[in-house]
């Protein structure tokens, strides 16, 4: 080995991602041979050791991996953390008994730990939540060689090799377009462009003081208005409408009529003209 084995925790692409970089291009690759013995050590034995040592030589491969990842604007450092992440899962669940290397089996978990963390921080909505929307998603960034809107046979052409309907591709295609808007405007934006920011025009009014003023003395002229309304009516009639709208078991225009002893449509006739009255009289008092 061209360095010695340094533990995996004094090994962090976040403190110093060129030394980090250096350090594990330094880690000699395992041969055939020496990943066996380790594997068959951690697999039959559980051997700690032999887990870390599989883990610190494969370290150079999550770089080149994370790397392919750099387009989507997220540290790389981060970036190659969660494909760590992936790297030792793979590790933990690598059978030697399948006579594949290591590398080969890795390379799934790897990419999908990086996966994952892209989706979770690309976007502050998430995008893609289904297996067939990930797997569109990356698809799609990869597909698209400029950056105009895909054409017809573009969209036809992606939507017949991902197995997919061609509004599939046009919606995954418009939310990898938009863009996340701050809610408070930028300190750096000028004054005439301040304006435009969401806080502006998105203000949450239900508890300004000077509007539940406004409402609470909107629903007390209201109420006020509707018992003066209801005051002019006949006894029977303000019966029939509190009954059949101002009570939580309101009645039916039978029970109504087996009480006055009058037919369904004359308390339907009655409740009608009680209502026309009461609508004048609240229409009179705004007038008022």
């Amino acid at each position: 080995m061209s360095t010695s084995l340094q533990p995996i925790g004094q090994l962090s692409p976040g403190q110093d991602l060129n030394g980090y970089i250096q350090a594990v291009n330094g880690i000699a690759v395992l041969t055939a041979e020496e990943e066996r013995e380790l594997a068959f050590r951690l697999h039959e034995h559980n051997d700690l050791e032999a887990a870390r040592r599989l883990v610190m030589s494969h370290l150079r491969f999550v770089v080149h991996i994370a790397r392919s990842y750099s387009g989507y604007g997220l540290p790389q450092a981060d970036l190659i953390q969660e494909g760590n992440v992936g790297l030792m899962k793979a590790v933990k669940r690598f059978d030697p008994h399948q006579g594949v290397r290591l590398v080969s089996f890795a390379v799934h978990w790897i990419k999908a730990e990086i996966h994952e963390f892209v989706l979770r921080n690309w976007r502050i909505v998430k995008i893609a939540t289904t297996k067939a929307q990930r797997k569109l998603f990356f698809n799609l960034r990869s597909a698209k060689k400029r950056l105009a809107w895909l054409n017809g046979d573009e969209v036809d052409a992606i939507a017949k090799d991902l197995n997919v309907k061609p509004e599939v591709v046009r919606e995954m295609e418009g939310r990898l377009s938009a863009f996340d808007a701050g809610f408070d405007a930028s300190p750096a934006e000028e004054e005439e462009q301040g304006y435009q920011a969401p806080v502006h025009y998105l203000d949450d009014e239900r508890y300004d003081p000077a509007v539940q003023l406004e409402d609470n003395d909107w629903e007390e002229d209201s109420t006020r208005r509707l018992q003066t309304a209801l005051a002019s009516l006949d006894e029977r009639s303000r019966d029939i409408l509190r009954s059949r709208w101002l009570t939580e078991n309101k009645a039916t225009l039978h029970e109504l009529a087996d009480a006055y002893g009058v037919s369904a449509e004359r308390i339907r006739q009655l409740e009608k003209n009680a209502m026309k009255k009461i609508r004048q009289q609240l229409g009179d008092s705004l007038v008022a």
